[in-house]
């Protein structure tokens, strides 16, 4: 440990400050021991007293103009950092009003504690390292060309539905009362993505954020938000483009999976400090957040808004004081009730369809399972959400392909169909591990030969092909076949196909966060100027439950409706038959003519 002030600015801090790119000994970039000159009292010359009228600040961080951007109190290891807080302070305001230069950011520090006081606008507060020149220079243009946010109008191409206005509305007025952690819980399918472009298209245009960061949990999620930023925000650089694998500092808008960002932050030459981004938005921010992906968020110095479908009663605490808000009360909510009681309705309406196997007979369900799976998981410090059942014994009870065949025949049988009557309409297969997942295809194509292998594809992101134009993604969206996605954790959120109608849950979900984004999957309704063929029209969809999971989060969910639509070709023959006698009569009655 440092003993004391010298040796912790030349051991500690001066190395912190390289970190940041700051070279303390070239006096283009650092002035050490900045002498700021205030006056003499009346009568006093400084030849009887040298030091005074003099304050000397340690560090001044330069800008490229050769001018104060910055000040940087030090303090020894053994005390606490607060103690130079107001010298700190003292010293930027004493430049401010001495040079004219912008007041200059206050830092104040003893090695290991640095803390960070924008004073002009917000509060202090604690980071994790020094900002460099360029963020220094890039925050103090925001700071001063910033354009109040109440004024601002919304986008309404960007979003445009009512409550997307509110969401962000609510967020800005956040920003204008200088909070810096916001939570919106808005249900799956209502637009969050559109909703956060259009936020950063305000904060953009009025000069409170340059450089953002939209953070996702898988790459599919990825290519889907890089699509909807093209789409709506066409002229914001955006990493990264197609190809690309080397992070690039110059551009505005970044979106990167949570592992990805992580292992950057987690390089020894990181390719950027804790302030790089102005915005950071946090998708899918449940328990995971809190859990593995923390550090992330707490690398950061930057606004951070979090984005969760989760219902808020069912948020965790943890999750509303990461983002500084009272256990249920987040910065904006809109609930999946409110949006399908809209008229019209935002949302699409289900129904479910219970599935009894062997499993549930036994007593194997969801319940009986959960808690000693919980335990594992925590005891090996992972999460519940993310519950892995490979090379269990449950999963090769649940591959026995008797209990398979049950449940495929019965979906066929009570799926929502497409116009024809005959195939399914969209559908995802929520499997409980790969070897699941691949045998339930081959129980399709045993049982269903005659469409050749292509009613039903495996959809993990182990397979190559999956992914891009073309894929099997890619096919499962656009074209129509297959009609069945089997999938192993990829779809199970996120994943936007308006066309899903049937969601079949063979397997148990053991978290409420993770069943209602699994839900969400069918929760889109259609887009009335992009309707595709085998799905015209979209009333409700259905959920298949195999494993009592409604039971289990005591949800009374509705039953499904008896069927009422026939198969085209069984609608043809009744038809045929029922015309027969009319055509008879008709054949009579032309020959009688004749006669």
């Amino acid at each position: 440990m440092a003993k004391n002030e010298a040796q912790t600015r030349q051991q500690i801090i001066d190395q912190r400050l390289k970190l940041a790119g700051w070279d303390v000994k070239n006096p283009t970039q650092v002035t050490e021991e900045l002498d700021i000159w205030i006056g003499l009292p009346q009568g006093v010359t400084e030849a009887q007293t040298p030091y005074q009228g003099h304050l000397f600040a340690d560090y001044a961080l330069l800008g490229a103009n050769g001018k104060p951007l910055a000040v940087v109190e030090a303090k020894k290891t053994s005390v606490d950092a607060e103690i130079g807080k107001e010298q700190a302070r003292n010293y930027a305001e004493k430049i401010h009003r001495m040079t004219g230069v912008p007041m200059p950011f206050v830092f104040y520090t003893n090695g290991y504690d640095i803390h960070y006081w924008d004073t002009e606008r917000y509060p202090p507060r604690k980071i994790l390292g020094f900002p460099s020149r360029s963020d220094l220079e890039r925050i103090q243009f925001l700071r001063d060309n910033s354009k109040p946010l109440s004024s601002q109008l919304v986008d309404l191409k960007i979003a445009g539905r009512p409550y997307q206005i509110e969401a962000i509305r609510a967020v800005l007025e956040a920003i204008e009362r200088k909070r810096r952690k916001f939570l919106t819980v808005m249900a799956t399918g209502t637009g969050k993505t559109r909703m956060c472009m259009g936020l950063v298209d305000v904060l953009t245009r009025t000069n409170h954020a340059q450089r953002i960061l939209f953070l996702v949990d898988r790459i599919a999620l990825q290519e889907q938000a890089l699509n909807a930023f093209k789409e709506h925000l066409p002229n914001a650089p955006i990493w990264p483009k197609e190809g690309e694998r080397e992070f690039v500092p110059d551009r505005r808008v970044y979106v990167m999976t949570y592992p990805t960002i992580l292992n950057l932050i987690q390089q020894e030459n990181c390719p950027f400090t804790p302030h790089f981004f102005d915005l950071l938005i946090a998708d899918e921010s449940h328990r995971s957040i809190y859990n593995v992906y923390k550090n992330i968020l707490d690398y950061f110095d930057a606004l951070l808004l979090g984005l969760t479908a989760t219902p808020k009663d069912h948020i965790d605490h943890n999750t509303f004081g990461l983002f500084e808000c009272g256990d249920g009360l987040p910065t904006y909510a809109y609930t999946y009730e409110e949006a399908v009681n809209n008229v019209p309705p935002y949302l699409s309406d289900f129904e479910v369809f219970g599935i009894q196997t062997k499993f549930q007979q036994e007593g194997i369900n969801s319940s009986t399972i959960a808690e000693a799976d919980k335990k594992r998981l925590l005891a090996d410090g992972q999460d519940p959400e993310e519950i892995n059942f490979e090379g269990t014994e449950l999963e090769k009870k649940v591959t026995n392909k008797g209990t398979n065949t049950i449940i495929v025949r019965e979906f066929m049988e009570e799926c929502i169909k497409d116009p024809n009557g005959v195939l399914p309409g969209k559908s995802i297969f929520f499997a409980i591990s790969q070897k699941h997942a691949y045998r339930l295809c081959e129980v399709f194509n045993s049982l269903y030969p005659e469409y050749k292998g292509q009613i039903a594809e495996v959809i993990i992101s182990d397979i190559k092909g999956v992914h891009g134009k073309g894929g099997i993604l890619d096919r499962f969206k656009n074209q129509d076949m297959p009609r069945i996605a089997i999938s192993v954790d990829m779809l199970d959120t996120g994943i936007d196909v308006r066309e899903v109608v049937n969601l079949v849950f063979a397997k148990p979900v053991l978290s409420y966060t993770k069943f209602w984004q699994m839900i969400g999957r069918g929760t889109r309704v259609l887009d009335p100027d992009s309707l595709k063929p085998w799905c015209p029209e979209k009333k409700k969809f259905l959920i298949m439950d195999c494993w009592r999971n409604f039971e289990y989060f005591k949800m009374k969910p509705k039953g499904k409706e008896p069927a009422g639509t026939l198969p085209l070709p069984v609608r043809l023959f009744d038809a045929s038959v029922c015309l027969q006698p009319i055509l008879d009569t008709s054949v009579k009655l032309k020959f009688a003519d004749r006669s």
